[in-house]
């Protein structure tokens, strides 16, 4: 479960102001065992809730959640939130053994609660990339991604391990719950927020397409870094629930045309009178490495028509190609990915539910930037040019239906039928 950004450095350095005094220090390692003396030990038994003798907001804050843990699909009984406030209110006096015994405590209650709420619920997602299979993750790596960022307090309160999504409809859970939604409705919005669970926080770099809205966001260093609209699967051809990461931008690319549009639109424009130039396509003779180019004379369009041969066709390069400039790829077996497209008006529609499953871009440069780290070459004509990124990135591909309104609770149109 990625807690954290594999580009980042060790997180065991705490924010100056979290310097633990030597009888502090002292007494955490005294309290702390297990996976939570590790991570101590790492950042030489400094505190993450006290600062300055005193018990931070961030343990309020903490606490806020876990009484309201059933808006996570969790119960607020499992964290003894009495104990956590009556070690708090020991604290106060400022003696290092209750400072320590406060800190620990809360360290091991947030580590709980933040595996609780990753663990898969009921959605579905395959995962191309087995290594983005949401694992549980130990309290030193919880506490680790927590004690990284400069901003502990942020960290806390956006709940920084977590999706933006996943806040938003955690929020939402919480006014579903207080109007006393449909039991149907509550049942819709809890698949969703199990959709939103696996998803990582903004500290990971990654990047969600959300099938239902339409939408790509991509995230990194703790924040979104850019949102763009995409064109998605249509209803016969959806857009998977799918995880992996993207290895490869393609320029240039050629566009491999499925066998049933070979079959239902390029063979009858060919059948009546068109040519395969004229199409900016050529035909080849198998789906190896190396296939020949085929001369017209050896097509038997009407077979090909008739469904009885399968054809490989292929777009050529250029601004035109259903590819258009640039694509990018990931290992999966749905033959899915991400890329450039000429065809902008499906764009501006307010539902972009036309692709035969892969993702088209609405601004394909921008994201390749964001990749690559530098400006795409749009200028070469070289074709198929492979260029690796430097990092694997995580894609999440995920279909989120339920949104705000003034009037509360209310979900988009359920375009694939996974919400029944």
């Amino acid at each position: 479960m990625a807690l954290g950004t594999t580009l980042a450095p060790s997180a065991s350095a705490a924010p100056a102001a979290q310097v633990a005094t030597p009888g502090l220090a002292a007494a955490i390692r005294e309290e702390a065992g297990g996976d939570i003396k590790r991570f101590y030990a790492a950042r030489a038994y400094k505190p993450l809730w006290v600062r300055a003798g005193k018990v931070g907001p961030e343990a309020v804050t903490l606490l806020g959640y876990l009484s309201t843990a059933a808006r996570d699909d969790l119960k607020s009984s499992s964290y003894d939130l009495e104990k956590l406030e009556e070690l708090i209110a020991r604290a106060r006096g400022g003696d290092p053994q209750a400072l320590a015994r406060a800190d620990v405590a809360l360290s091991t209650a947030f580590a709980r609660y933040v595996r609780d709420m990753r663990s898969p619920g009921k959605a579905k997602m395959d995962y191309a990339d087995k290594s983005l299979r949401p694992k549980k993750a130990d309290a030193d790596d919880v506490l680790r991604a927590a004690a990284f960022p400069k901003d502990f307090g942020a960290y806390i309160k956006n709940m920084g391990w977590m999706s933006e999504h996943y806040v938003r409809l955690r929020t939402l859970m919480g006014r579903a719950l207080a109007e006393g939604a449909s039991k149907d409705a509550m049942a819709r919005l809890h698949l969703n927020l199990d959709r939103a669970r696996i998803l990582p926080g903004p500290y990971t770099y990654h990047i969600v397409v959300d099938a239902s809205s339409g939408q790509l966001y991509y995230y990194g260093g703790g924040k979104r870094a850019g949102t763009m609209k995409v064109v998605v699967g249509a209803p016969e051809t959806q857009t998977p629930m799918l995880a992996g990461k993207l290895q490869w931008a393609i320029l240039n690319p050629y566009w491999n045309v499925p066998d049933y549009l070979a079959q239902k639109s390029i063979a009858p424009k060919v059948l009546a009178g068109r040519s395969l130039a004229s199409l900016r396509m050529e035909a080849l003779s198998d789906w190896g490495p190396n296939p020949r180019k085929l001369d017209a004379s050896e097509i038997d369009w009407r077979a090909v028509a008739a469904g009885d041969q399968a054809l490989r066709l292929r777009e050529l390069p250029g601004g035109a190609n259903s590819m258009g400039r640039v694509k990018f790829l990931f290992p999966n077996d749905e033959g899915i990915y991400l890329h450039d497209t000429p065809e902008r008006a499906l764009l501006k529609k307010p539902d972009r539910h036309f692709s035969n499953g892969c993702i088209r871009l609405e601004n394909a440069s921008a994201l390749g930037q964001w990749l690559l780290h530098r400006s795409i070459n749009t200028k070469s004509k070289t074709p198929e040019q492979a260029v690796a990124l430097p990092v694997e990135v995580p894609v999440y591909l995920t279909y989120i239906t339920a949104i705000t309104t003034d009037r509360g609770l209310a979900f988009r149109n359920d375009v694939y039928g996974r919400d029944s």
